[in-house]
């Protein structure tokens, strides 16, 4: 049996896509094994992997000779582990998924001669599968043009892997409403969770009128820290709201919902264009290379979304644009439509054909 291993860092952006193509992969008859970072204990504990391999890597958090030689330090730590690590595996092919965590199993990869694939989920190509995308021997992108110049010939557009739960959501039709109706809305700050959506979303549905805060139902997602604050404040204001961490069932969440508010991390964009749902989405500001800003403009291209930078981010504003759209029901069902012809179900399928292809393994009939 062919293995792959599959190399991404410990938050829900990188995993999800990952476990979407370990699943596929292990559809047709291919082992897959995990390297990863410290953070994948809270994403990672249903990962379908054969084994889960912790690799050291390190952030680059400064430009300071100090800092500079800190990252050096444990991402060569991290290679060397990888290759002793490669070398026991002996795997076709090795993938990553973005993120520092990447970088010394595919250094590893490269330096063993060992075919090696990365994906990138954003419209924006990140900093360390910039780093890659040199060595390794094939690119996978969300979308078009991520990948320009003498590179853009090992690029392929696979779209992004979305989990088997997402496939699930994704056949939920959009839920029946109109402005008589009970409107729910989800909110989520992405895997790390957003402090943003606690300081704004609250104050802003106490903004609404009294009638349409009455038909609201609320699920949203809330850092430890906020939790107590967010609660009380729904409390209060009488609105029906559920508040948490973490939702294990996120897309089951999505698909019941009506609007979405929300960070546009890649695999939130992605799920939200796989299941079909309206969004209002404010981009993280402070990202190096506008990721957020540039996913986010696939969805409001799409008609499925309305984007709010984070200036314009305010209760005021943000109360303008729900009580907009719960008055206008075929708004609402239009956006789902827009989203959905954003999003793509059979990522996984398109970017494991790439991988056995660059491995050179002829798969198992699935």
């Amino acid at each position: 049996m062919a293995t792959v291993l599959v190399a991404a860092g410990g938050t829900g952006g990188h995993l999800f896509p990952a476990e979407a193509l370990a699943t596929a992969l292990a559809a047709r008859g291919v082992a897959v094994d995990l390297a990863t970072d410290e953070r994948a204990e809270r994403y990672g504990q249903d990962f379908p992997a054969r084994a889960i391999h912790i690799v050291p890597s390190a952030t680059l958090r400064g430009r300071d000779p100090v800092s500079l030689a800190r990252t050096a330090a444990v991402l060569a730590a991290g290679t060397f582990r990888a290759f002793r690590l490669l070398g026991r595996l002996k795997p076709a092919a090795v993938v990553g998924f973005g993120g520092y965590p990447t970088l010394p199993p595919l250094m590893a990869a490269t330096l063993r001669g060992i075919p090696s694939v990365i994906h990138d989920a954003n419209a924006v190509i990140g900093r360390a599968n910039r780093l890659l995308a040199g060595r390794v021997t094939a690119i996978a992108t969300s979308f078009e043009g991520v990948v320009t110049g003498r590179l853009a010939a090992k690029a392929t557009r696979t779209g992004n892997p979305v989990r088997p739960a997402v496939v699930a959501a994704a056949a939920i039709p959009f839920p029946a409403y109109d402005a008589d109706q009970p409107l729910r809305l989800l909110v989520t700050g992405g895997s790390q969770g957003a402090r943003v959506m606690a300081d704004v979303v609250p104050p802003a549905i106490g903004g609404l009128s009294p009638a349409l805060r009455a038909r609201l139902r609320v699920v949203q997602q809330a850092r430890p820290e906020d939790l107590a604050r967010v609660t009380d404040t729904y409390r209060h204001l009488g609105v029906a709201a559920e508040v948490a961490p973490f939702f294990a069932d996120l897309p089951q969440r999505i698909a019941q919902s009506h609007l979405v508010v929300s960070r546009s991390g890649a695999s939130t964009v992605a799920e939200l264009g796989a299941i079909g749902r309206p969004s209002i989405l404010c981009p993280l500001p402070h990202a190096l290379d506008q990721d957020q800003l540039a996913n986010a403009d696939v969805l409001v291209r799409a008609g499925g979304a309305i984007l709010l930078t984070q200036d314009r981010f305010t209760p005021v504003r943000l109360a303008a644009e729900i009580a907009g759209l719960a008055e206008a029901p075929a708004r609402l069902a239009a956006m789902a439509a827009g989203a959905r012809s954003a999003g793509s179900l059979d990522a996984a399928e398109r970017l494991a054909d790439l991988v056995l292809r660059v491995a050179g393994v002829v798969p198992a009939a699935r």
